[in-house]
């Protein structure tokens, strides 16, 4: 069980754990007043979107069926949960029967492994391995779900960045924002973030952070980002 300052989480039944990457996103991500979150495992970012937008609905969508249930126990458990509604359900399937441009922000941490050996445990296969949702299809049902003018907001390696970007606009998006996100200062990125709008951006920004101090601690980047939640 993670206990944050607002709501705890418990992620004994999803094949991802809570991890750095869901926080990172979580407090980043841009939003609005319907969110829908892809691959929510145990409902960590569809929270920390609640919390940061009080007047959003936020979807939660998952394929794997334990996850979905564990999500909608944390959402329950939390201040928020009349405000985000858990569905089972693969994105490819979620956009085939959705409303078009149902949703003005999107956010994912979407599986990423592409050509490396898949797990024996075929629930952690489809939780981190693009089998299970290639870029182009998240892309794809990204860019059909999203206003016009809708971001979505998505992190994964740095050595998807360009893949995950390439498929984005060829779906019809633009890059607004990308962050590069090292773990120490001098150490290459590990991490990114990037901002898609469906449609053409006005503006581009990027950042270069690191994530700990040089005595061990959060970074006062990462600490700003993250005070709402952390409790410590």
């Amino acid at each position: 069980m993670f206990t944050f300052r607002q709501f705890a989480v418990d992620d004994s039944m999803t094949a991802m754990k809570v991890g750095t990457d869901g926080v990172l996103l979580g407090a980043w991500a841009a939003g609005g007043t319907r969110i829908l979150d892809i691959g929510t495992g145990s409902g960590l970012i569809a929270l920390m979107m609640a919390q940061r937008f009080p007047q959003a609905l936020v979807t939660a969508i998952d394929i794997d069926a334990d996850a979905c249930r564990q999500a909608v126990a944390n959402a329950a458990a939390s201040p928020f949960g009349s405000r985000i509604t858990v569905v089972n359900a693969s994105l490819q399937d979620f956009a085939a029967t959705a409303m078009p441009q149902s949703f003005d922000a999107i956010v994912s941490n979407p599986p990423y492994f592409q050509n490396s050996l898949l797990s024996p445990d075929a629930r952690r296969t489809a939780a981190r391995h693009t089998a299970s949702l290639s870029f182009r299809d998240l892309m794809g049902g990204a860019r059909r779900l999203l206003a016009d003018g809708g971001v979505m907001s998505v992190i994964g390696p740095a050595d998807a960045e360009s893949d995950m970007e390439g498929e984005a606009i060829i779906s019809g998006m633009s890059v607004a924002a990308t962050v590069a996100v090292s773990t120490r200062q001098g150490k290459r990125p590990r991490r990114f973030m990037a901002r898609l709008v469906n449609g053409p951006a006005t503006t581009y920004d990027h950042s270069d952070v690191i994530l700990t101090a040089p005595d061990g601690r959060r970074s006062e980047w990462y600490h700003e980002l993250t005070k709402e939640f952390y409790i410590r």
